[in-house]
């Protein structure tokens, strides 16, 4: 059996992601998505996508992702934008695009290799003295620090990872420094991937929306730079403390296309 799979990277976040309207790959066979992802074994990724039929009527598409670790995952933003691109590159979209992912609902715009995607409403971030933590599709501890080049983000990652609260489920870790009102510098450990990515969507996110809920910028567009490159994220926040109209900007590049034959 031969299946087609392309490659897509988001700042340095890189994906399998195989069209699989013909419903051609199974999702139940973690081990193969994790020999796919593996980068001595296989063609090497932190996660696979799959494009599938839309469920629903107004949606163009419907996103399932799995951690490089073979397992199905919470969602991903890079991910989510990589997808808009390929399913660009199908000729499945124009400029927008509606899809269905594993936290709900996504709206998107496409604009030379710039994806913007809306990210969902957050209402509850957790301040601690050392740490925030809230979810934006997946689950994110915030530590800021004062020089994030020096921090060992896979020893100390790791073990807030799988530490208390968070146990067997774990979270995503996000180390921070402040370099401007507006713009952060982020390094990311991320769960399913069990090591440092070059950029986490989510987390992003995640950072913009702790960094403004805790008075560390008063703006309403934040820049993040990551290991992988540059991120954007605007928001509204009600006046409920809810924030809103969340959108994670950044480029999403085809890198090669393949066959997996077995």
């Amino acid at each position: 059996m031969k299946c087609t799979f392309y490659k897509y990277q988001g700042t340095g976040n890189d994906f399998i992601i195989i069209d699989n309207r013909q419903q051609l790959i199974s999702k139940n066979d973690t081990k193969n998505v994790a020999r796919l992802c593996d980068r001595k074994f296989g063609i090497g990724a932190d996660g696979l996508m799959l494009l599938e039929n839309p469920e629903d009527v107004e949606d163009d598409f419907k996103m399932v992702y799995y951690n490089a670790d073979g397992n199905k995952s919470s969602m991903c933003g890079n991910g989510g934008r990589c997808l808009v691109a390929f399913a660009q590159k199908l000729g499945l979209i124009d400029d927008k695009a509606t899809f269905t992912a594993i936290d709900g609902k996504h709206y998107a715009t496409v604009k030379n290799e710039i994806v913007t995607l809306q990210m969902q409403d957050v209402n509850n971030i957790e301040v601690y003295a050392s740490h925030l933590f809230l979810n934006t599709g997946s689950p994110h501890h915030i530590s800021m620090v004062s020089d994030v080049a020096s921090v060992d983000v896979f020893k100390e990652g790791r073990a807030i990872r799988r530490g208390a609260p968070y146990f067997e489920e774990g979270t995503n870790v996000n180390f921070v420094q402040q370099l401007a009102p507006d713009f952060f510098k982020v390094r990311t450990y991320e769960r399913g991937v069990e090591d440092e990515t070059l950029s986490c969507g989510t987390g992003v996110t995640a950072v913009a929306l702790a960094m403004h809920a805790i008075k560390k910028t008063a703006l309403n567009t934040i820049n993040v730079n990551t290991p992988g490159g540059d991120l954007s994220v605007s928001f509204a926040k009600d006046t409920d403390g809810t924030y809103k109209d969340v959108i994670l900007s950044g480029p999403a590049t085809f890198v090669f296309k393949g066959e997996i034959v077995w």
